[in-house]
């Protein structure tokens, strides 16, 4: 993994900074059994919400000016949005990308129901792999980045010059808190048997000894002290001056989604 020497950008002060805290499925060291249950029930829970169907017209017309049909989606994860969302760009722009998974802790058989390719080997996305072209995607993950690593994220993609889309479906808010609270152990113990294969294992952690509801719970309302603010995206950006940034919120089924876009300038 390449590290990092470049000093933090400097985010806009805020009464409510963001805050660097952990979560368990960051952690190396966490069982798989848990971690792949945390992923699941993730993949199943943006199977249901579907907060990301408004930016596919968005991913299509990026393809169509990149004049690729490929997209690299990073930090996968269980598989992310993908389920529905190549049929949904298809159905909107005419463009069906072909759609390669990838994450630093790949899991094949996620990959695998999500319908898509996925890379075997790991991916870190601070330094994509030259041999993976194409439009590039990340969902509900940038938050899990240090500002200096989420810069380093966006300067590859610039340097590349790839056409890059992250979106969060997480925002810092006391609204977003109250709600991860008071519905993640909730939706993890109604969505757990929706998800497929089934496991024993994973019914048992989640409701004999509900570990999974506890590490949901924490690792959501953890991503929502870690979010990015549209104003903290822009200071992000700034001086990767090779891309056109869009950066904006929009609201979709109750929620709102954080997006930027990053496509190569002309020149």
């Amino acid at each position: 993994m390449p590290t990092t020497t470049a000093s933090a950008p400097a985010l806009p002060a805020t009464w409510w900074p963001r805050l660097s805290l952990f979560e368990w499925n960051d952690q190396p060291w966490l069982p798989s059994l848990l971690w792949r249950a945390e992923t699941d029930y993730l993949a199943a829970a943006i199977d249901l919400a579907r907060p990301f169907t408004l930016l596919a017209a968005r991913i299509g017309a990026l393809c169509r000016d990149a004049g690729s049909d490929r997209v690299v989606d990073l930090c996968s994860g269980g598989g992310g949005p993908w389920r529905h969302l190549a049929d949904e760009i298809a159905a909107v722009s005419g463009y069906r990308p072909r759609v390669t998974l990838t994450d630093l802790r790949p899991d094949p058989a996620a990959f695998a129901r999500a319908g898509a390719d996925g890379h075997a080997e790991p991916v870190d996305a601070r330094a994509v792999p030259a041999h993976l072209s194409g439009v590039r995607t990340m969902f509900d993950a940038f938050h899990h980045f240090s500002p200096v690593e989420a810069r380093a994220i966006l300067a590859d993609a610039e340097r590349s010059r790839t056409p890059i889309v992250i979106a969060e479906g997480v925002r810092r808010s006391a609204g977003n808190v109250l709600a991860m609270l008071l519905l993640a152990p909730l939706l993890t113990l109604v969505l757990t048997p929706r998800i497929r294969p089934w496991s024993g294992w994973r019914l048992f952690v989640t409701y004999v000894v509900p570990l999974v509801p506890l590490l949901v719970t924490w690792d959501g309302v953890v991503s929502c002290l870690r979010a990015y603010r549209p104003s903290e995206l822009r200071e992000l950006t700034a001086g990767l001056d090779g891309h056109g940034w869009e950066i904006g919120e929009i609201r979709t089924r109750g929620a709102v989604v954080t997006y930027l876009i990053g496509k190569p300038r002309r020149g």
